[in-house]
């Protein structure tokens, strides 16, 4: 009896990845690779170039230039103070005022409008992020500071007289001031927050939006309960990109602000901030006066620095907390 002959065995799949699939994942990835050590070599050709540069001012004032609020061209004086500290009023109040709509945009955008309404509001949202800052800067400037003057003019007349918060609102007020270059940043930085605010949202998993309505909550707990832990580290990180928009706004800032170098706790003063007194000057300076501009510059790019570490810190601590919480 002759027995069957042998069938041919099926090709054993040897798992290996063909080789011109192979040299494409590996050439994207050179690539990639060669994009991020490029970001990082320009940044770091900027930080020597700017700071070599700034080295006549900082050997000159040495720390007072960070101490000293007493700025003097004509006297070889360069005192930043007052710059550091009208950059820092003008974005917390920017802050202050553009997060808390921002977040309620994003909320309602993401959870509550109705698909209509959630285009129309998104568009427009959109359409005010694309408005350049010199429009926004002349708005202010031929259109709002008038009657934000009169509005200042009202509200130190009723809030001065309060303790402790008073001296915020003392007189006399200006319509070119740290207010209103807060609220034209606040007003700038909004669409920003509100369109990443959303996406994060908007990424949270079904899933755990139905947990919480399957245990009955009601819509604002589902929203703090499932919607705000997931998303918290994201809204942080656009929080913080909205505040590097305002910290280094020049035009608006510059045409709003009122040009002032002073220190004072009065919201309604005039006041100036790192980037516009570099725009308002660095044309007509020379020597150890440009100089000390380009020390501003890179004293508001050191600030920078410390606010986006910060802002990781604070993300990597959400985002520990958030897979905590799901384990």
């Amino acid at each position: 009896m002759r027995e069957p002959a042998p069938q041919p065995s099926a090709p054993q799949r040897s798992g290996r990845v063909p080789t011109r699939v192979g040299l494409g994942d590996r050439s994207f990835r050179l690539l990639a690779l060669l994009a991020g050590v490029l970001v990082l070599v320009i940044l770091a050709l900027i930080v020597v170039s700017t700071t070599n540069q700034a080295l006549p001012a900082f050997r000159h004032m040495g720390f007072r230039f960070f101490t000293s609020s007493r700025w003097a061209p004509p006297e070889d004086e360069y005192g930043a103070l007052s710059f550091i500290y009208g950059t820092a009023v003008v974005s917390v109040l920017a802050l202050v005022l553009a997060v808390p709509v921002s977040l309620g945009l994003a909320v309602y955008l993401s959870e509550i409008a109705p698909a209509k309404a959630r285009s129309a509001v998104i568009y427009a949202i959109d359409l005010l992020a694309a408005v350049p800052s010199v429009v926004w800067g002349l708005w202010g400037f031929l259109v709002l500071r008038s009657p934000m003057q009169d509005f200042y003019q009202r509200l130190s007349d009723l809030l001065s007289p309060l303790p402790l918060v008073g001296r915020l609102f003392e007189g006399p007020v200006s319509g070119l001031s740290f207010a209103t270059a807060g609220t034209i940043l606040a007003l700038m930085i909004t669409p920003i927050i509100t369109s990443l605010s959303r996406e994060v949202m908007d990424t949270v998993p079904a899933a755990q939006k139905e947990a919480a309505w399957a245990l009955g909550s009601t819509r604002w707990e589902m929203i703090r309960g499932a919607v705000w832990p997931y998303s918290r580290g994201g809204i942080i990180g656009a929080v913080v990109l909205g505040l590097g928009r305002a910290m280094g706004e020049t035009i608006a800032v510059a045409l709003v602000i009122g040009s002032s170098g002073q220190i004072t706790a009065r919201l309604f003063a005039a006041g100036d901030a790192l980037p516009s007194q570099i725009a308002n000057q660095f044309n007509e300076s020379e020597g150890l006066f440009r100089s000390a501009l380009i020390a501003l510059g890179v004293t508001l790019f050191f600030f920078t620095i410390v606010v986006n570490l910060g802002a990781r810190a604070l993300i990597a601590r959400s985002t520990r907390h958030v897979r905590g919480v799901a384990r």
